[in-house]
């Protein structure tokens, strides 16, 4: 196993969002991802309409969710299909209802047997709704892998979905030795190591699409949302911002000899925040789909506030609010940090993470930035 393969497999070992349903796990914490998921319902229902309707009501609908996690929001996405492809038969008079595949997918770490545990409850719930033909008529397969590599037959599927998965690379990136001092790329990061992260996004990227345009049938449709930036520049605050603060958290405990120095320096998130502009270039430059729509979104940091301003002056809401971020932060980074650090420090980490971001949250308007891709395969 060469170099290259041995970093892919420890992001492949070790990304995954918090398991279970308990107070850190990812399916109590991941508010922000549902709120993404329905502010971007209108482009995603587009896309289903124009594949339903120009693929002449297939009898069978072939969907896969890339990067499902697990909890509600997994569910979410297959509720809103089929709600969707049954609003459009209504519309169109169309008395047939289409069988649904299915296929989730995210990481082998990633927690399956929670998603089956609750299928019976969903499908019991969506027969309440729609009916027991629409549920009867759903049916589930769990896919784990990395999706930078074939995961289904050829010309086998009719829609992708994917949402908050595509900016995590296949591995932490090569010649960023420098970084020291931080997590990610930042305002400090010299000009080699961003060029390293947005190089590997591209190679990444460009992959996904292959693939997907080998498993999609002609004109499938693929709906991507990024979590990205408005901005050119890579290390911008829009981006950044949130990792910069637990960097500081966890250089602090470095300066109390709690976290060796030499550890923190050599650990860095496998992440991309990809800009507008470059996930359209390079939709075209890999060239197996046209962009339909390309739209861009924002969601407070903290996805109980009611405003898109500042927390507020009141120092509780700032101080709920850093919590409730910090909670959010750690169903998705605990397991990353666990590998590098240990679990010893992991709850002190988040403890003095949640002071820092409150403290910011109470300066500073936090949002973080979507970037919504719709894609139809040419040919």
């Amino acid at each position: 196993m060469d170099k290259i393969e041995e970093r892919e497999m420890e992001v492949v070992q070790v990304l995954h969002m918090n398991g279970g349903v308990g107070e850190s796990s990812y399916a109590n914490n991941s508010l922000v991802q549902r709120k993404v998921i329905s502010m971007t319902k209108p482009i995603f229902e587009e896309a289903m309409t124009n594949l339903y309707i120009s693929n002449n009501f297939p009898g069978k609908l072939i969907i896969a969710d890339l990067g499902c996690s697990s909890g509600p929001n997994t569910l979410l996405v297959v509720s809103e299909v089929v709600k969707t492809v049954n609003n459009i038969c209504r519309k169109l008079g169309n008395q047939s209802v289409p069988e649904y595949q299915l296929l989730l997918n995210d990481l082998p770490g990633n927690d399956f047997n929670t998603i089956f545990r609750s299928l019976p409850s969903f499908q019991e719930n969506l027969k309440e709704q729609m009916g027991p033909g629409v549920a009867g008529s759903c049916f589930f397969t769990g896919v784990p892998g990395s999706f930078y590599g074939r995961l289904f037959p050829s010309c086998s599927l009719h829609f992708v979905h994917s949402s908050y998965s595509l900016q995590w690379l296949s591995q932490v990136p090569e010649g960023i030795e420098g970084n020291k001092g931080n997590i990610y790329m930042a305002s400090t990061s010299p000009a080699t190591v961003l060029q390293a992260y947005y190089q590997q996004f591209q190679k990444d990227f460009s992959l996904f699409l292959k693939c997907r345009s080998e498993e999609l049938v002609s004109g499938g449709r693929m709906v991507l949302t990024f979590l990205g930036r408005k901005s050119d520049d890579p290390s911008s605050k829009e981006c950044c911002y949130i990792w910069e603060l637990l960097a500081m958290a966890l250089n602090d405990m470095v300066t109390e000899g709690v976290i060796e120095e030499e550890k923190m320096n050599s650990f860095n998130i496998p992440q991309y925040t990809p800009s507008p502009f470059e996930i359209k270039s390079q939709v075209l430059e890999e060239g197996s789909f046209a962009v339909d729509r390309l739209e861009v979104s924002q969601v407070n940091w903290n996805a109980y506030s009611s405003n898109n301003g500042l927390s507020g002056a009141n120092g509780l809401i700032n101080k709920d609010g850093g919590y409730n971020v910090a909670k959010s932060m750690r169903a998705v980074a605990e397991p990353l940090l666990v590998s590098q650090f240990g679990e010893a420090i992991i709850d002190e980490v988040f403890d003095r993470y949640k002071e820092i971001i409150a403290d910011r949250m109470s300066k500073e308007k936090t949002e973080f930035i979507n970037v919504t891709v719709s894609l139809k395969k040419i040919g």
